[in-house]
């Protein structure tokens, strides 16, 4: 009679055999009962809606929401093309943020069919789909990506409804800026005799500087005997001026997301008293708070550590061989790691102190940061070496966010983006904010990307003279909230706020000015 252990591994294989053939929406009919039955019991699936699963893992808590975020657009894609065939296509402004490469998981899917009841579908964690009885673009106008149906980049901005300019102004300028000539739009307007969405475009086209598109709208459908009234849909202008079709979208998200955010960090934040008159003294400030620093910033990842052991890191007193498995090693290989990345942040900031640019300091230096941060875990055989390589070559998911990171691909193009943005940048306090944002939300490394981003925060804080700033533990929730809120809601306020505060309630006696 074989072993609760041996069927459990009978069953992980069966579920295992599934997910190498890239199934991610599970039906009932793939795995048997008592499969699914054994799985699930052991953590290992979760029933999303009746008759239909995904994998998830046994670490997870209950309630915890990792597993659905990541799982959540090709169960749709799945779930659609079982429900609907190809009778089905997202809406023209889901459609618009897909494009953009926006792929944050929404409260609501609207999805169009032409046979629909206009039906909701509860899903986890307060998500939901909901079909509705709606024309579909011509199969030339839909487009698949990773199983999605989408309207085509010209369909959907035709499509799209006024209100979206409003509440979405990021993603829509984003798309705009991925036409290269008015023709793209032309052919769709004319034949749909488009003329008040011409006059849109148009309105759109020269909000963004793009003179000539708009231009070329309005005197072709004018020449086509339409009355056009051009229109800016948008409620701001914008200053960036982006060159078409840039390598990745999300080059052309970064740069819209810095100029609408940059004015909301500068109204928060006190203002910057410019390099610190005693660099020495500064940078001891900084060597004083790392035992500090280091207990916050590593329990908030889920580290164990006390200031005694940081301490005994610091003094070499650690022993990095034993179990692979063992808690205390872990927590202090992560350590040793924090304290050998903190030299060199240190060095980092010392640069800037001296008058270097902040921006290209962290962009020369960020690397030395990270491989500092997981040397030790090399050298005690927990990670591979080929994982000090640098930027991530897969996917990865934030626990519990609704942001999903760029792909590996896209990370080379944002992150020098990134970077140029902060050597451009002459605000200390947006530097600071703003890259400590990007960084989480791009998430360029499978793993340390917070700690990673609460140094590069510092560094940009210390070229205005403000102070090494700690986040407590205590106001965990609070610091992860704020950040969901920016990458997944796009308001970059309560992140701004939060660090402000900070910043303000540093003690006293830090050598801030000249």
């Amino acid at each position: 009679m074989a072993k609760p252990s041996e069927k459990l591994a009978e069953s992980l294989e069966t579920l295992h055999a599934l997910q190498k053939h890239g199934v991610v929406a599970i039906r009932s009919g793939d795995l048997t009962r008592t499969h699914r039955e054994r799985l699930s019991r052991n953590g290992f699936l979760q029933e999303v809606i009746k008759g239909w699963y995904i994998a998830t893992r046994p670490s997870e808590t209950v309630g915890e929401s990792t597993s659905w975020y990541a799982a959540f657009w090709p169960f749709c894609a799945s779930y659609l093309q079982h429900l609907k065939g190809n009778d089905w296509c997202l809406s023209p402004e889901q459609s618009l943020s897909l494009h953009v490469g926006n792929w944050t998981v929404p409260r609501q899917l609207l999805v169009r069919a032409t046979r629909a009841r206009n039906h909701v579908t509860a899903l986890p964690h307060g998500t939901s789909l909901l079909v509705v009885r709606s024309a579909l673009p011509t199969e030339q106008d839909i487009v698949e990506n990773n199983g999605l149906r989408l309207f085509s980049l010209p369909a959907a901005l035709i499509a799209c409804s006024p209100g979206y300019y409003r509440q979405n102004p990021i993603d829509v300028r984003a798309a705009l800026f991925r036409v290269r000539d008015a023709s793209e739009v032309l052919e769709r307007l004319l034949e749909g005799g488009h003329s008040t969405i011409a006059g849109r475009l148009a309105g759109a086209f020269r909000n963004l500087g793009r003179d000539r598109i708009a231009d070329d709208i309005a005197q072709t459908m004018r020449a086509a005997g339409y009355d056009i009234r051009e229109k800016d849909p948008f409620e701001t202008q914008t200053a960036v001026i982006l060159p078409a079709r840039e390598a990745s979208p999300f080059v052309q998200r970064i740069r819209l997301l810095w100029q609408e955010m940059r004015k909301s960090v500068i109204e928060r934040f006190p203002p910057a008293s410019g390099l610190p008159r005693d660099t020495q003294a500064y940078l001891k400030r900084v060597e004083d708070a790392y035992v500090t620093d280091a207990y916050h910033s590593l329990s908030i990842e889920g580290y164990q550590v006390s200031p005694e052991l940081i301490e005994r890191v610091r003094s070499g007193d650690w022993n990095p061989d034993g179990d692979e498995n063992d808690r205390e090693q872990r927590n202090a290989l992560a350590a040793r790691g924090y304290w050998q990345a903190y030299q060199a942040v240190r060095e980092s900031i010392r640069r800037v102190l001296h008058g270097d640019n902040p921006g290209r300091v962290a962009d020369e230096d960020h690397r030395i940061w990270y491989r500092e941060m997981f040397a030790p875990s090399v050298a005690a055989g927990l990670l591979r070496p080929a994982d000090l390589a640098g930027y991530r070559s897969g996917p990865v998911f934030i626990r519990g966010s609704m942001h999903v990171p760029p792909s590996h691909e896209a990370v080379r193009d944002a992150m020098p983006t990134l970077f140029d943005l902060l050597r451009e940048e002459t605000e200390p306090c947006v530097r600071a904010v703003l890259g400590h944002y990007l960084l989480v939300y791009i998430h360029p490394y499978m793993d340390g990307n917070g700690r990673t981003g609460r140094f590069l925060m510092n560094v940009m804080l210390a070229s205005g003279g403000y102070p090494w700033v700690v986040v407590p533990l205590e106001r965990r929730d609070e610091y992860m909230a704020a950040l969901e809120d920016a990458s997944a809601g796009g308001n970059i306020e309560p992140f701004a706020d939060f660090l402000a505060k900070l910043v303000k309630a540093a003690p006293e006696g830090f050598p801030l000015s000249k």
